[in-house]
């Protein structure tokens, strides 16, 4: 995951302002990691789907605060993606949202299912370490690379 699968927009312009620019009229925001989506909550732009474990950076940290989400825990190993988390993920897409997945583990290749899974109109948001914030617009081509790149895992 070290290649970023949408728009790097660099830390110093991972701004409201800058992300607004790449969403469309009432998106469906995904957001996979801790940072990422407290920022989106503190931008008053409320993920529908919220992905976080906890940690950032490989330390402890508290959860972003729940704004009135329905909280669905999974464990995933770290480098792994389990089968129950991309059932849990599936699952979350049928619910009314928002929803909050809270993964014991780790939930950085969650990325992948994800963006699969997704519906029309989302946008998936994910931190790429030390360099920004990724905006990925959910297409056949993104399911389809992101479906690749699942593939060489197994």
């Amino acid at each position: 995951m070290k290649v970023p699968l949408g728009i790097l927009l660099p830390e110093s312009k991972a701004d409201k302002e800058n992300i607004l620019k790449h969403l469309q009229e009432n998106p469906y925001i995904i957001t996979v990691g801790d940072r990422t989506t407290e920022k989106m909550i503190d931008f008053d732009l409320i993920p529908s789907l919220q992905i976080v474990d906890g940690i950032e950076k490989r330390e402890k940290r508290e959860p972003p605060k729940l704004v009135n989400a329905t909280k669905i825990t999974v464990e995933n190993p770290p480098a792994e993606i389990t089968s129950q988390s991309i059932d849990v993920i599936k699952k979350a897409f049928s619910m009314e949202s928002p929803i909050r997945i809270l993964v014991t583990g780790e939930e950085d290749l969650l990325v992948l299912p994800v963006c699969i899974h997704a519906p029309e109109n989302s946008v998936v948001m994910y931190g790429q370490p030390n360099e920004g914030l990724v905006i990925v617009k959910i297409n056949s081509e993104i399911r389809n690379k992101a479906q690749s790149l699942l593939d060489l895992m197994e």
